[in-house]
């Protein structure tokens, strides 16, 4: 099936006991187990199935299977924030005095959770300019356990380079994860050289701001046993789970090993369960995935070409409109979409920037993307206010950069909006 037929059919097609067409919402904490043996094969891992809606739901398993098959992985686990996506990924193969290397670009919760919370329990974040991929090998050492950057940061929105850090990971036998939250369907970074990607559901996939919601993708493609004593926590036994080897207890289900460990140890344990209610919410929405995209990427080129234009703008920050390298990588992984989101510097810096966000009447000032409807926030007075100047240009906030999630809106009346808002800075 093609992707836009994924997002339909693909891990449901009726219910059996009901012939629903429409996922039903599996509100329920338990399942009954059809005998001790059965149970006992549950429990021990020697087949797949319910057994607590904390580790597993039908309604939140499509959801896993349809965007597991649309980005070409082997399996998937949803999760209930996209944070605790970004922390279980890093969680599942480091501990206490291992390390991983970061691309500096990166959405300000991620930052935060690697640079101060996950320090606080031993894991180091060595940070790098993606700007520079062959740093990255300089930053790995014996101690480090993967790489992780994200496909169109924000709010650099410099696109990331996947397979040139995909083949440095690789020379050095760790994972790479692909944060590809602000680029679904229109990058599959699977096929560029990741081994894992995260999204929080809450942006495009849900795309009507309706629920909070993470996933990981398992790509199947990194071999855990072969890299050996250097993933203890998948070649080792767990005592966690009554000894298993997770590398060798996935074997018979598939090339799923971490995705397994990450479902039956952290999830298990620290309860960052997806709520089926959520999880339909998102299906509804990825269901349109793909339409929703490309009126998304249309509309968002559109307001770009106005804005790189109009005279009050310094700079306009969009993937189409890159310049060299950075232009040539959203060709080269955003499939020519470029994505909705783009950022801008006026010349007036801080004060016109707030009076624009204030001028606005149809797009809305919160702190989101993904949505349907089109979104604008300044950054240097709300997400960014606690930083340093000097920390928010680093992080690629100017005092005048607002940026904007395009929705699905008519172009007409989006324009319109940001003309009149510009006219009043």
């Amino acid at each position: 099936m093609k992707d836009e037929t994924i997002v339909l059919h693909h891990g449901h097609r009726r219910d059996e006991s009901t012939t629903s067409v429409t996922v039903p919402i599996y509100q329920t904490t338990s399942y009954q187990f059809n005998s001790t043996d059965h149970a006992s094969k549950l429990f021990s891992l020697q087949e797949l199935g319910n057994i607590y809606s904390r580790i597993m739901n039908p309604t939140c398993a499509v959801l896993e299977e349809r965007m597991t098959k649309l980005d070409g992985g082997a399996a998937g686990m949803a999760l209930s924030s996209g944070q605790a996506a970004s922390a279980f990924s890093i969680q599942n193969i480091c501990h206490s005095g291992d390390n991983f290397v970061s691309s500096t670009d990166l959405y300000g919760g991620t930052w935060n959770l690697f640079n101060n919370t996950l320090k606080e329990m031993g894991i180091e974040c060595r940070f790098v300019d993606p700007t520079k991929p062959e740093e990255f090998e300089n930053a790995i050492d014996d101690k480090t356990k993967c790489v992780y950057a994200e496909t169109l940061p924000n709010p650099k929105l410099n696109v990331f380079p996947i397979s040139e850090v995909g083949s440095i990971c690789q020379n050095n036998k760790i994972p790479l994860i692909v944060d590809n939250t602000a680029a679904p369907y229109i990058c599959k970074p699977l096929q560029h050289g990741a081994n894992i990607v995260v999204y929080s559901t809450t942006k495009f996939i849900g795309g009507h701001g309706l629920s909070i919601g993470g996933l990981i993708i398992d790509g199947g493609t990194f071999d855990w046993e072969k890299a050996g004593d250097k993933f203890p926590m998948m070649n080792s036994p767990d005592p966690s789970y009554h000894g298993a080897i997770w590398s060798q207890a996935a074997k018979p289900l598939g090339p799923i090993a971490y995705i397994l460990r990450a479902r039956v140890i952290l999830l298990r344990d620290l309860g960052s369960a997806m709520s089926p209610f959520n999880a339909f919410t998102f299906i509804q929405g990825l269901e349109t995935l793909p339409l929703r995209m490309e009126r998304h990427c249309s509309n968002a080129k559109q307001v770009a070409d106005f804005l790189n234009k109009h005279i009050k703008i310094d700079k306009v920050i969009y993937p189409s409109l890159m310049d060299g390298v950075h232009g040539d990588r959203a060709n080269k992984y955003l499939n020519g979409g470029y994505g909705s989101l783009l950022g801008f510097e006026l010349k007036d810096g801080e004060s016109a920037g707030k009076k624009f966000i204030d001028s606005l009447k149809l797009l809305y000032h919160v702190a989101n993307i993904g949505d349907a409807r089109s979104l604008a926030i300044h950054p240097a007075s709300t997400t960014h206010s606690q930083l340093s100047k000097e920390e928010q240009l680093q992080s690629g906030v100017t005092p005048g950069y607002v940026r904007l999630s395009i929705g699905i809106e008519h172009i007409d009346d989006i324009l319109q909006d940001l003309d009149q808002a510009l006219n009043k800075t």
